[in-house]
């Protein structure tokens, strides 16, 4: 029996705003959870989008957090098709896009993050497409088997891990793939130039083509439909579709006219958070892509844009919402697959936070794992094709692991025994 005295919105029906509903009723309370988002779609994870459900193997039905009918079972209500348009701090409402105001005593923004654009003639034609829902992943599904049976061009702007992920996929349609990416190795700004060069090669190998140290500068086409591409440098590249995969940005729209404090772009941008992930107002929370939060364990303020920060976040907001104690001290984590390769990246060691990084195992085979350090202490790790050293690697990176480098080098060491090797500084 809901308790209509309570009331707690969630802006935003991703993953993070599901499994805070979730979490809300799982401990307990009684009040009413109002969950609104801009899709028509109910809540789902956005991983398949770029691979198993873009390459085919996986079911529609099979992106989605809950069934349909668990929301009516768990007195969740629903506005689907509703974006929130207006955040009134002052009388505490949040009203949407038909005119509907609705009143809340704690608030969750949980609104994601949406594609960045390219900001270049041509953008406009039909064969150019982002990632980011669910409607874009079933037009690019479509879009790679035609062009994987036609022998077409797939242009990708941004060697990022959408790029490489869509990039696989194309592969396995059969599509002829260029990916343009201004920097010198793909995922240079998450693994720098060491464990970069390692997917060019893993992408060349594959058949990919790519134009590093670049731009696009214009799309060109005909009647509507898309020809090829042009890079600063002159170069020109045949094109019967463009992905924009430049990144994401949070959507902010909401805290910021309604004056919540915000963080910089240059450092990330997104809605400032403590580690409660409690806003600048102490009725409103946020998580999931669009909160950057201080980080207890890596003393620094973070924006996560993984699974599984809104996987573990959004309960944790729904426990701080509730008056519990919640210090959101999560490692940030992601998964990649592509081809062969399957991956787990745990940590944050952007390019000029460490002085070396250090190999265990065997690249050339792709089995080995990968850690950042920084005076010796870990900051990262990636595990590539060597499966269950996750806890291990996180262990050692919030414990600040001084492991001894050689053993932390040799595959024979357990990477057990090296988690409590010492503290950094």
């Amino acid at each position: 029996m809901v308790d209509a005295h309570r009331t707690f919105v969630i802006v935003g029906a991703g993953l993070a705003g599901a499994k805070a509903a979730e979490a809300l009723r799982a401990e307990g309370f009684t009040g009413r959870v109002i969950l609104i988002g801009d899709e028509r779609d109910h809540p789902y994870e956005r991983p398949p989008l770029s691979k198993g459900y873009l390459l085919g193997k996986d079911e529609r039905d099979s992106v989605f957090v809950h069934e349909p009918s668990w929301y009516a079972r768990a007195d969740i209500e629903l506005h689907l098709g509703q974006p929130a348009v207006q955040l009134d701090r002052e009388h505490k409402r949040v009203v949407l896009g038909d005119g509907t105001a609705l009143h809340y005593d704690k608030l969750l923004l949980a609104t994601g993050a949406e594609p960045r654009r390219l900001d270049i003639p041509g953008t406009g034609l039909a064969g150019v497409h982002h990632l980011r829902r669910l409607a874009h992943a079933e037009r690019l599904r479509g879009v790679l088997a035609t062009l994987g049976r036609d022998n077409g061009h797939l242009l990708i702007a941004g060697a990022g891990w959408i790029g490489l992920e869509v990039a696989a996929a194309a592969r396995s349609y059969g599509a002829e793939v260029t990916v343009v990416e201004p920097l010198p190795t793909p995922l240079h700004a998450v693994l720098g130039p060491e464990l970069g060069g390692f997917f060019a090669d893993l992408h060349t190998g594959h058949g990919v083509r790519f134009h590093f140290g670049a731009r696009l500068t214009e799309i060109t086409g005909v009647d509507g439909m898309v020809l090829a591409a042009r890079t600063e440098d002159g170069e020109e590249h045949p094109a019967h579709a463009v992905l924009a995969a430049i990144g994401a940005a949070p959507r902010t729209a909401l805290a910021e006219t309604s004056g919540l404090a915000l963080v910089d772009r240059e450092h990330g941008g997104g809605i400032a958070v403590d580690a409660s992930l409690r806003t600048s107002d102490p009725d409103v929370y946020a998580v999931g892509d669009v909160a950057a939060a201080n980080h207890p364990v890596l003393g620094t303020r973070l924006r996560v844009e993984h699974w599984a920060n809104a996987l573990n976040g959004g309960p944790a907001a729904a426990k701080a919402m509730l008056g519990q104690e919640v210090s959101y001290d999560r490692i940030p984590y992601f998964f990649s697959d592509q081809y062969d390769v399957g991956l787990e990246y745990s940590g944050w060691a952007p390019p000029g936070s460490y002085d070396e990084v250090v190999i265990r195992g065997d690249v050339a085979k792709r089995e080995f794992v990968a850690f950042w350090l920084s005076q010796g202490r870990v900051l990262a790790g990636m595990n590539v094709n060597v499966w269950d050293v996750t806890e291990p690697v996180q262990t050692m990176i919030r414990t600040a692991a001084v492991p001894d480098r050689e053993a932390l080098a040799d595959p024979s060491v357990p990477l057990e025994s090296l988690a409590g090797s010492g503290q950094g500084g």
